[in-house]
Order: structure tokens, then sequence, then C-alpha cells
């Protein structure tokens, strides 16, 4: 909730504070943060520059910080920022205040942050400006419980909550010590609040701070520099040739080689499919792409809500059918009387319901176009992706070459790795080297001496499953949106409707079969609320579809990151049913990583993921 005060700034009642000085916003932001902290002259000659922040506000700072990057033409390649965010403002609500308060010079940026600005769900959301040049990573939360968690190499801080008597926890000791341990070599800090009590605390949390005249009526403000680097764990830009090799061409290896292209890299991908003239899900005509949600909000809740935010973000602008269509996720109870213990859920996570509400059986069914068996929850970015057409529009972008090949092993090769065919031949070679080949990626590694300290990836196996292409006309027209429950059912694509899916243990091979549809009708006619004869007429057998493989481990987590035990050989497998809600989340999550760029995951999913 936010106020006016007598002079007409925007003002807290929760802190009895406003939120810019009375002097300007722009002014304060380029005296205290900007020249407080060396800028732009610090940055120059940079490949690039890392920001962090507390208190967002209406990102005014953000937006300076911005315009004089903009402006500087001995600018840093990248600037990154980092912001936290306790009460963010709705997308609505900021697009006015910054119309009312961005002055002229900021307006523009204004209206692009507006643009992008995301729903209001807690954790970290990535943000790209100027074709990537420009990243915003949003962490919408406590700072308390989201500085811990943060993995970036901190250039310079902008400390800019609440004042200190208002709001003493953005100004605790524990707090700065979190900030402290991001800090890059010759880190600085800077502070419009000046009180003895803030600098002693700064002082003991690792920085060497001093006044520095203030600004707009203050007589000072605090600047510092970090007496030593933090612990971060974001590591340095590795250098030399920005070259990587991955080794997969699904959903997985596609997301990883348009997020390091799009960042510069050569990317070779291997593709075993295409030695045999079928590249990865072709002919899987739809998909759904839906988050997650639990009471507790715990990791695949998480991880599938980032995810579902990166896909939209990473693919909304692909050519053709390419890009995903948001139409809304339907998630129908798996039976009745749920729905106490699903009103519960929804007010315990109380996520915006522009984002994700309970519905009724009629309300489900009027969203749907169809009659609908139960009502659920209604997700509105729940999105149908055309798996095939995604893959290849992610593998077109400049910079990616296709090379057909299957990996049989890696071994060391120079300061890097050489990836091998089952008959010793080199496929290719790169400092980088990615194993996104699924289940695939656990022969791999066993057939070069790197799977034993890794026993969760060791249990790694494959699931056949198969999805069927209904006729439209079957289901009077198809749903509008995507109907998800015990099975899914989409929308008409042109050529029908898809229904999924099985999951077929110890299967020899993965393939479409009488059985199979069987289960797959019989999981579309649960989803509804009537009979449709021209459903129950379809012969299981007799209609198209599609089959493949999906790569599980325990938990239903997937294993992301560097190996420990091999430097320059990475893992992106386990994706089980979450191909799509993984693939642009992970690739960024690399891809960040050999940057040295701020993390998109908070550090503790990052651990959960990683390969062991």
């Amino acid at each position: 909730m936010v106020d006016y005060d007598a002079e007409g700034r925007l003002y807290s009642p929760a802190y009895g504070d406003v939120y810019h000085s009375p002097s300007g916003a722009l002014g304060q932001a380029e005296h205290v943060f900007l020249r407080g902290n060396g800028l732009p002259e610090r940055w120059r000659g940079r490949d690039s520059f890392t920001v962090c922040e507390t208190g967002f506000g209406l990102g005014l700072n953000f937006l300076a910080l911005w315009k004089a990057w903009r402006d500087d033409p001995q600018r840093p390649g990248a600037l990154h920022v980092v912001s936290i965010e306790g009460h963010p403002f709705a997308r609505q609500d900021l697009s006015a205040l910054l119309a009312r308060y961005a002055p002229e010079p900021l307006a523009e940026l204004g209206r692009s942050l507006a643009g992008q600005w995301p729903d209001l769900l807690p954790g970290l959301h990535r943000l790209e400006f100027e074709n990537g040049a420009v990243t915003l990573t949003l962490g919408f939360g406590d700072a308390r419980a989201l500085a811990p968690r943060l993995d970036a190499r901190v250039d310079a801080f902008f400390l800019d909550g609440f004042s200190p008597e208002r709001n003493p926890e953005m100004w605790a000791l524990p707090l700065l010590r979190d900030l402290a341990a991001l800090a890059a070599p010759q880190a600085t800090v800077a502070t419009w609040a000046c009180t003895g009590e803030l600098r002693r605390a700064l002082g003991e949390a690792g920085f060497d701070v001093r006044r520095a005249p203030g600004y707009g009526g203050k007589w000072h403000m605090t600047v510092g520099v970090a007496r030593a680097a933090g612990r971060s764990a974001a590591p340095a830009p590795r250098a030399g040739e920005r070259h990587a090799v991955v080794v997969g061409a699904g959903l997985a290896g596609a997301g990883i080689a348009q997020s390091l292209a799009g960042r510069g890299w050569r990317v070779t991908v291997l593709d075993a499919g295409r030695m045999h003239g079928a590249p990865a899900h072709a002919g899987h005509l739809a998909a759904a792409l839906t988050p997650v949600i639990a009471r507790d909000d715990n990791a695949r809740a998480r991880l599938s809500r980032a995810g579902s935010g990166r896909a939209l973000a990473r693919w909304r602008d692909l050519p053709g059918g390419a890009a995903p269509r948001v139409c809304g996720t339907i998630q129908v109870e798996r039976d009745a009387g749920r729905s106490a213990a699903l009103a519960g859920t929804l007010e315990a996570l109380a996520f915006p319901a522009d984002w994700v509400r309970q519905v009724t059986q009629d309300e489900a069914s009027a969203l749907a176009g169809l009659p609908v068996a139960r009502g659920g929850v209604f997700f509105s970015q729940g999105m149908l992706v055309q798996p095939g057409l995604l893959i290849e529009a992610l593998l077109a972008t400049a910079g990616v070459t296709i090379r057909p090949g299957k990996a049989a092993r890696v071994a060391p090769a120079g300061q890097g790795w050489q990836v091998l065919d089952a008959a010793g031949v080199e496929l290719a070679q790169a400092d980088t080297v990615i194993l996104a080949n699924a289940a695939g990626a656990r022969a791999v590694l066993s057939d070069s001496g790197l799977l034993a300290p890794l026993p969760r990836v060791a249990q790694m196996h494959a699931l056949a499953g198969e999805v069927t292409l209904v006729p439209a006309q079957a289901l009077a027209g198809g749903p509008r949106c995507i109907v998800g429950g015990e099975g899914y059912l989409l929308p008409d694509v042109g050529a029908g409707c898809v229904v999924g899916s099985t999951y077929v243990h110890d299967a020899a091979e993965a393939r479409i079969g009488a059985e199979g549809q069987r289960v797959t009708l019989g999981k579309a006619a649960g989803l509804l609320g009537a009979r449709f004869p021209e459903l129950d007429a379809l012969t299981p057998g007799s209609l198209p579809g599609w089959a493949g493989w999906r790569a599980v481990l325990p938990g239903r987590l997937p294993a992301v990151g560097q190996l420990p035990h091999a430097p320059g050989l990475w893992l992106a497998a386990g994706y089980a049913s979450r191909g799509l809600s993984w693939s642009a989340l992970m690739g960024d999550l690399i891809a960040a990583r050999l940057m040295g760029e701020p993390s998109p995951l908070e550090t503790d999913l990052a651990r959960m993921i990683s390969p062991r």
C-alpha cells in the first residue's frame, strides 16, 4: 500500500518514509549511487559490471544507472543489476507511478521496465534490455532471506532501503554481511544514510567507509570500499575462446545453445538423431508448459515457476509457430471433495489471482469451452508449445552449428574435452562440453570413467511415453485452453488435439500402439464432464501420435551444473516430464555461470540440482 505526503511524494505508510529525496529522484540517484560508487568511470574498460541494490522501489536508481550506461561511449559490454524488493508494485501501479514520477530523461526507459514487469511471485525474476546487454535480476521477498541465496560478483552496492530508524532490518549487520559476501575485488558501496551506527555495521561487515557530502539538504552520505573479495560462488568469466560443445539436440541442448549463442558464444551441437534423419521431437506436435504449485512451495514448484517465466521471456518472440501460445491451463482436481484443501493452499501461497486462482467446475468448463469433469485451479500463463518447431528455432540461433553424431565418451584434451564416438573418432572438441543428451549422458559418463562420484546421476533411467493426436471434431473443436490433471488435453494446433500421456517402465522401445492410445484416450475422457460419441468411437491403435523418452532422476529434479571432478565438463539431464519447464532456465543458469553473470536461480535451488 502506498500514499502521498503533503509535497506529493510517494510515501509508504508501512515504514512512514518517502521513496525518494525531496530534491528529486534522478539527482539523488546520480549523486549518491552513481558518483558515490565512482560511476561511470569505474566500469570503463570492463567487459561487464554488476550492481546490487537493496530496495528497488519504483526502479528510479536502476533507470538512472541504465541511462548512464547508455550515454557512456566507454560503457562495458554488459551491465547487470541485482535488486531486492520486499513490497513490489503490481505492473499496472508501477506503470502509472513511473508515468508520474520518472523525470523525462528516464521516461522511455521506465516504459520499457513496466512493459517487462513480472507477476508478483516470490523468488528471482530476470528481465533483459538492450538485446540482453542490460539485465535486471529482481528478487521479490524479504532481503534477509534472499540476500544469502544470491549468487553474483558485485562491483557496486546501492543501499537504498527505507531509513534505518523506520526499517532497521534492511540495515542490520547480518544482512550487510550477506551482501559483503557477494563483493568482487575493490567493490564499492554507497548510501544516502549516514548514521554512526550504520557506518560501524558496514565496517564490521567488511567495508571501509567514510562520510561524503550528501544530497538534497542532507549534509552527509556514506561511501566505502570492500576490504576483501567476498565468498560468492559466481566465478569470474573463463578466458579464452568462447566455444562450447553441446551433446544432445533436444529441449535441454537447444535451450543451452540459444542461451550461449545469444551471449556471443560459438556453439557446436551434436545430434545423434540427425544421423538417422530423425531430429529430436520431430512429429511431436504439441505439449503443455504449466507451472506447479505446492502448499510448502517446495523446490519443484519454485523451479517450475521460475522455468515457466524464463521460457516465456526467452521464446515469446520466436518466429512462426515456435513461439509459445499463452492460452491458460485448467488443472483439474484429481477427485471431488478437495476444494477446501485447494483453497487453503492458494490462501497460504498468496500468489496473485491473475496468475493462479481456484475455479469451480462451471468456471473451468466456461474457460475450456467444453464440459470439464471437476473444478481445480486456472493458471493464466499456461502455454501451448510445439516442441519440434521450438527446438528448430532455438538451434537456428546465429552462432549455433549442428553436427550429426552420437557421443560415446569424453576424454581430456588440453584444457578442455574431446567428444568421441563409439569407434573412438573425435566428433568435436572445446574447453567447455555440456552433456545434454538425456539418459544417454549416464552411459557417456560411465564409459568415460566419470560416473562413480555421481551416485544420484547413476540412478538416472529412461521412461517411455506416448501422446495421441485426436481429430478436433471428435471433441467439438477441442478446448480453448489446456486441460490437465490425470493426463492432459490440448487445444487444436491445426492438425488436431494432442492428448497424453503414458508412462511405461522397463520399455524396450518408445512406440505408438493400441494399448498406449487406449490409455491416453481414457485420460482425455476422464478430464471431461460429458461423453463425446465421436471420441468414444475412435479406435485405439488407428490414430497418429508421437512417442519418446524421459530421463528421470530420484526426486524428479534435473541434474544441472559443472561436474566437480571434471572442470569444463557440464551436465544438463534428468528433465523428466518438465523439459519445457527447465529448458530456458537451465540454459541461462549454465550460461550465467560461464559468463560470471548473476545467477537467475537462488543458491539453495542450484545446490539441489547440482550433479552428484
